[in-house]
């Protein structure tokens, strides 16, 4: 089965995101794929390049870029919601005139056309909210 994730919640203010990446871990392990994670409202902070939690605790940006590089899943950052919580890529940083990036690559900046997208070619799409 081909599933799609919606994750709302922030790295480290609830349980939604690392709901989410367990959620993936076990289907990927059962043999679904998980094709793309959307992530919107302060979800988007699971995003950030800057985040350097604590050692003892996970370190999410890290798990979902590796969850990206060993699976392929797509990792969609809503612009809007990225913008209004100081998430950009470069591209968005030269445009708006800001010092530098802070996305984490290979998160990408993608628009709320794409989770509409994602509802209609992926067998589920899974919400994880605070």
């Amino acid at each position: 089965m081909r599933y799609a994730l919606l994750v709302l919640g922030g790295p480290y203010s609830d349980q939604a995101a690392h709901s989410a990446l367990r959620f993936a871990h076990a289907a990927i392990a059962r043999g679904h794929s998980v094709d793309t994670v959307f992530f919107y409202h302060d979800g988007v902070h699971n995003a950030a390049h800057l985040a350097a939690p604590p050692q003892d605790e996970p370190h999410l940006v890290d798990a979902w870029r590796d969850l990206q590089r060993m699976h392929g899943t797509a990792l969609q950052v809503c612009v809007a919601a990225a913008l209004r919580r100081g998430l950009l890529d470069a591209r968005e940083a030269e445009r708006h005139g800001k010092s530098g990036a802070s996305l984490e690559p290979p998160f990408e900046l993608t628009g709320l056309g794409q989770l509409l997208d994602i509802s209609q070619t992926h067998e589920r799409l899974i919400t994880f909210a605070p």
